[in-house]
């Protein structure tokens, strides 16, 4: 509202709120703030899990930072900032979402400091980005090689990701599948597609009944008792279009008159499925896996043929089949060559916590492979299968970076050293946000403390005495509750968790702080009247 001669003047929507200055800075940050405060407590090996439970009453409980802000429903814009750097740290790296966001409520938090300092908010992010930049430069010259033959360094680094994690029981067997199977799917140039393993998930066993299995486990059953359960030796026709016959796509109407026409048109539709199974069966083809429906009577004379079929397999699945054989997923039958099937040593129909599963093995050289998840119960699967993505996620990233630097609170303490001596060449107020970024960053080593029950100021000066001594590598072993060579202690994660989590907490906080006004229009009143004036949308605003 403003005003002209007395006279009040709507600019904005009534009901909306508008929060200028200081205050709009202090809510965004306390909101960005309360999210890092959220997930902190689930950091590190000793770091706590939270249960989420959803509207409909389902539970999720996890200590998988891009998990638990995915679940909650969040209201407040700053807040889904915050959110956004999860998001961004799962996509890119697959793990260190918690440390991607509590980095950036402590970089928001230092920030507040500094405004009360009356220092202006953009010398603060101008600060800000000169220390991410040296950031990026001091973690480069920290980082170690790692080839994609250096299995042993891998499952070190698989490890270190399952640590904390539901997946942790099974850690060793589970670390030994993810290198297993990101050795296999390795292409020429290092790069790595972790959309080709599929995970497979079965309640019932342990979580040691995981299995890799150098193919692909299909969640389907054969469409007829009549077919084998066994295949060996299998040729495999991969076909996305349906075994029945098909409407035509105009309207039409036939019109019969006498049984005779109907004995032949019934006659012709049977002859037209038995010449698809002929062209099947022609091409040499044991196996068949449909994208679509296959007709009762196509089943019966497959059955007949001694061809196992699956029908309405995913398009996922399909693909993934296509470069686990090596076959191609044709469109018609009619194009169908022997050289277009794919091959599997063995194709078997088995029985799995009480469900019939596809299994196609002993590929000649899969470049899709499956693994086969098993637990107790389904929390503690889909929990496993978290675990299992950012082991298989890391991996990938670390044999296509060909960089690893060291965990525990190492790196980040290193950093920090760094960025102090860098500060003091740096003049002006700049030099203030580039200290506060070097505390920032301190935040992870001493979460880790905390979170293991320590003291973290004892350890925080103990990891800094240990690093100023030339000890670049050491970290906090939680355990022990001591400062350790990382490297020894054979706790190591790959270079781009730490550029991708320091990048995105950098952006999303320079962002924050550059906000000096929030202009909210009021939400639209629900049709039941439920809630105040304000709605919904406005109570999330006022709590922070």
């Amino acid at each position: 509202m403003a005003q002209l001669g007395g006279t009040p003047v709507l600019i904005l929507k009534e009901g909306s709120e508008r929060t200028r200055g200081k205050d709009a800075q202090s809510r965004n940050i306390l909101a960005a703030k309360t999210i890092a405060a959220a997930v902190r407590s689930t950091l590190g090996p000793k770091g706590m899990d939270k249960m989420l439970v959803d509207s409909m009453g389902d539970v999720v409980i996890t200590n998988d930072g891009a998990t638990i802000l995915r679940e909650m429903d969040i209201e407040h814009p700053a807040a889904k900032m915050m959110v956004e750097i999860a998001k961004t740290q799962d996509d890119e790296v697959g793990d260190g979402t918690t440390s991607a966001v509590v980095i950036g409520g402590e970089l928001l938090k230092k920030a507040e400091d500094l405004l009360e300092q009356e220092v202006h908010p953009t010398l603060i992010v101008a600060g800000y980005r000169l220390a991410a930049e040296k950031a990026y430069e001091i973690l480069k010259e920290l980082a170690l090689d790692v080839t994609p033959d250096d299995t042993e360094t891998l499952k070190k680094i698989a490890t270190t990701s399952m640590t904390g994690k539901g997946a942790e029981v099974a850690r060793e067997l589970l670390t030994d599948l993810t290198v297993e199977a990101i050795r296999a799917i390795g292409e020429k140039g290092g790069k790595i597609d972790t959309d080709h393993i599929k995970l497979e998930k079965k309640t019932g066993g342990s979580k040691e009944d995981t299995v890799l299995v150098k193919g692909m486990v299909i969640d389907k059953e054969r469409v007829h008792p009549g077919m084998p359960k066994l295949v060996e030796d299998a040729k495999i026709a991969l076909i996305n279009s349906a075994l029945e016959i098909e409407k035509t796509e105009v309207d039409a109407k036939i019109e019969i008159t006498s049984p005779d026409q109907m004995k032949a048109f019934l006659d012709e539709e049977e002859k037209m499925l038995k010449s698809m199974v002929d062209k099947v069966k022609e091409s040499g083809a044991n196996v068949l896996f449909c994208q679509k429906g296959i007709d009762d009577l196509a089943q019966h004379y497959l059955a007949k043929e001694g061809i196992m079929a699956v029908r309405r397999v995913k398009e996922s699945d399909m693909k993934k089949l296509a470069s686990a054989t090596g076959g191609k997923v044709l469109t018609t039958l009619e194009e169908i060559r022997p050289e277009d099937l794919g091959y599997a040593g063995t194709v078997e129909e088995r029985k799995i916590g009480g469900e019939e599963m596809i299994f196609v093995e002993n590929c000649k050289n899969p470049k899709s492979v499956s693994i086969l998840l098993r637990g107790g119960t389904e929390h503690v699967v889909d929990e496993l299968e978290r675990g299992m993505n950012d082991a298989l996620r890391v991996t990938a990233c670390a044999v296509e970076d060909g960089k690893y630097v060291a965990g525990g609170g190492a790196t980040e303490i290193e950093l920090a050293l760094k960025l102090r001596d860098y500060a003091a060449t740096v003049g002006g107020r700049e030099q203030l946000a580039i200290q506060a970024f070097a505390d920032a960053v301190e935040v992870i080593p001493r979460s880790l403390a905390e979170n293991a029950g320590l003291d973290p100021i004892d350890m925080l000066v103990a990891l800094r005495s240990a690093h100023e001594a030339g000890n670049k590598y050491a970290g906090l072993d939680v355990f022990k509750g001591e400062p350790t060579d990382m490297l020894k202690a054979n706790v190591i994660e790959p270079l781009r968790i730490k550029t991708q989590a320091l990048s995105s907490a950098t952006e999303s906080a320079t962002m924050v702080l550059r906000i000096d006004d929030v202009i909210a229009s009021s939400p639209q009143k629900t049709p039941s009247g439920g809630g105040p004036q304000g709605g919904p949308g406005m109570e999330g605003m006022e709590e922070y």
